[in-house]
């Protein structure tokens, strides 16, 4: 029972860190509570969204199977913001997570060097200051070079439904109740942190008359780059909306909300609140918008997304009897509330590996992040730097100017997180580089480079890099005259004769016009709509670039691991113990750290020459 790495957990983290290391021929164990619930969804069975869609195209340019998947068992797509910018588009598909789970356990299976085991971690074994392998509930006790925690909510999971509460990881799954007491004794401080559900409805029950219909798109966007043909919708979402009476319902049960009792003490999602949060917090509004959304084909299941609720399964009821085309609906399973252990994230380095145990990586919700797509991403980076670790080779740390991917590592690790961490567009600085349809071309190079991805997928993207490049000349280099565009855009008016590429800069002014004004054909929606973001953004991207280019210096201006903060004369208290406990890697990073001030970067610019003052100087004199 020896193997190089451990995965711990089989969510959407745990997949993605065991597949990539088995990629890279590393010997690998998945240890989850069950085998059969491998990519187990336990909130809405969706993928993608705003911001989160970019991470999701991210994880499949670097290697990862979150897009595969998705793309597999997508039954309604739908392209979110499209009357946005490109910047702010996100796919999102409704998954059946049946064929989900099926698909996920697949491509685990096919991975010849990947085993997995069911049962539950007891212990976390360390060899002087490195992780050495786990011990399991068994007494069984298996080594490796490398161990990845990915256990979602599962440590010391504890479960609300109204006042009543009990230990799960998900609903109607085990906990795990020793683990977190093993990484504790290691010296990795550990908080709790709180989520919740919406019930499920039978759909059997349900009016859906009375609601709007959500069709998905007419040609939807697959989310891999290696799925050829255009993905099916086979489902339909619906709209509709709480109403007073689920307001009053609400408000007047809660002395019975764990949340509202204070039996809840964690903190829980900000940006996803419980639907008595919204009730309570903005009570002006007479209703609150609510997507009934299946979760199968084979399955009368629905979820009842924007109801995340801990209160008792009666007023549960009762609120879902209240909501237009819900009167005689049923619940299959109540929402409920859970609170689980987390580790906060400023203990990690950038490459997800503990700055207290070598070796030992962290992934997913225990790091305080929510949300499938966002554990995807980390469950891949983790993977990729163990394995890299293990053979030798530079670790991989992906810049807030490269990816969505490495905004969120960075937000983690630098700034740390006291509740759930979702990510928006909002927090990526440079978004108008990090589009979801140019992910691609930011990471395939990366990845190509380290062996993550197929030879003959990074050709082929090549080759539509290419043309992208050739239909951008001819742009450039076409004239359009006004004779020649008056019959194309009417309100678009020119008066004198304008390069395409000019032309297409304005907002109202669409590819579609400008190719047909000169001739040009663009077959390849995909070609067609990047090239069109990358003119339209040229010159906010050229500003960017400026700016980019002293935040890489920066970046690149490293702080020696060794360095102590204590001694260093003139930097601020707050600051000198904040870089102490987060220790980052460049002055980039330091100066993203809340609290520190631009002078105390001088100061340690000032410092840290002084040290390769002296390094030089006993290099010399040795």
């Amino acid at each position: 029972m020896n193997f190089d790495v451990i995965v711990i957990g089989g969510g959407h983290a745990g997949i993605e860190a065991a597949n990539i290391c088995a990629k890279k021929q590393l010997q690998v164990l998945l240890v989850t509570s069950h085998l059969d619930l491998i990519g187990q969804m336990s909130c809405n069975p969706a993928i993608g969204g705003i911001a989160k869609g970019n991470i999701v195209r991210e994880v499949d340019a670097l290697g990862g199977v979150m897009g595969t998947l998705i793309d597999r068992a997508g039954i309604h797509f739908k392209m979110l913001n499209q009357t946005k910018g490109m910047a702010v588009w996100g796919n999102r598909a409704q998954a059946d997570k049946r064929e989900y789970r099926f698909h996920a356990r697949k491509v685990l299976n096919e991975r010849t060097n990947l085993h997995l085991l069911q049962g539950l971690v007891q212990r976390i074994e360390t060899a002087g200051d490195s992780v050495s392998g786990i011990v399991m509930d068994s007494g069984e006790e298996i080594k490796s070079k490398a161990v990845i925690i990915a256990a979602g909510t599962f440590l010391n999971g504890l479960a609300h439904i109204g006042l009543n509460s009990f230990p799960c990881g998900r609903l109607g799954e085990p906990a795990s109740t020793n683990l977190t007491d093993s990484i504790s004794e290691l010296g990795i401080k550990s908080g709790r942190l709180k989520t919740g559900t919406s019930p499920r409805i039978d759909g059997r029950t349900v009016c859906f008359e009375k609601m709007t219909q959500q069709p998905g798109d007419a040609s939807p966007w697959p989310f891999s780059y290696s799925t050829e043909a255009i993905p099916e919708n086979r489902a339909i979402c619906w709209i509709t909306r709480t109403s007073k009476e689920t307001h009053k319902i609400i408000l007047s049960n809660l002395n019975s909300s764990p949340l509202y009792t204070g039996k809840i003490k964690s903190t829980g999602p900000r940006y996803c609140p419980s639907i008595e949060d919204k009730v309570v917090r903005f009570g002006e509004r007479d209703g609150h918008t609510l997507f009934l959304e299946p979760e199968g084909l084979t399955s009368n299941e629905m979820y009842l997304n924007g109801l995340s609720t801990s209160l008792p399964f009666g007023v549960q009821l009762q609120m879902v009897n209240s909501i237009s085309g819900l009167e005689k609906a049923e619940i299959l399973r109540p929402g409920y509330g859970i609170e689980y252990d987390y580790f906060p994230p400023a203990q990690l380095w950038p490459t997800l590996e503990s700055k207290t145990v070598k070796h030992l990586f962290f992934a997913g919700q225990i790091n305080g992040t929510s949300g499938y797509e966002e554990a995807a991403c980390q469950g891949l980076v983790a993977g990729i730097n163990s394995a890299l670790q293990i053979l030798g080779k530079e670790a991989l740390i992906l810049g807030r100017d490269t990816s969505y991917i490495g905004v969120l590592i960075d937000d983690l690790v630098t700034k740390g997180t006291e509740e759930p961490y979702r990510m928006f567009t909002s927090r990526a600085e440079h978004r108008l580089m990090l589009r979801q349809d140019n992910s691609d071309e930011r990471l395939m190079p990366i990845a190509f480079k380290m062996g993550l991805i197929e030879n003959n997928l990074f050709e082929r993207r090549q080759k539509m890099w290419d043309e992208k490049k050739g239909h951008k000349v001819k742009l450039f280099q076409s004239k359009i005259v006004p004779s020649a565009w008056a019959p194309v855009q009417e309100e678009a008016k020119i008066k004198c004769s304008i390069r395409g590429t000019d032309l297409l800069k304005r907002p109202e002014v669409s590819i579609e016009a400008v190719c047909q004004a000169i001739g040009e054909i663009i077959s390849d929606r995909e070609i067609r709509k990047s090239l069109e973001a990358d003119i339209k953004y040229e010159g906010f991207i050229e500003k960017d670039l400026d700016h980019l280019e002293k935040f890489r210096r920066m970046e690149n201006e490293l702080i020696p691991e060794s360095i102590k903060y204590e001694p260093i004369a003139g930097l601020l208290t707050e600051s000198r113990n904040k870089l102490s406990k987060i220790r980052p890697r460049s002055l980039g990073q330091a100066l993203r750290i809340p609290g520190v001030t631009p002078a105390d970067i001088t100061v340690l610019m000032v410092h840290i020459s002084k040290l390769k003052n002296v390094s030089r100087e006993t290099q010399v004199s040795v």
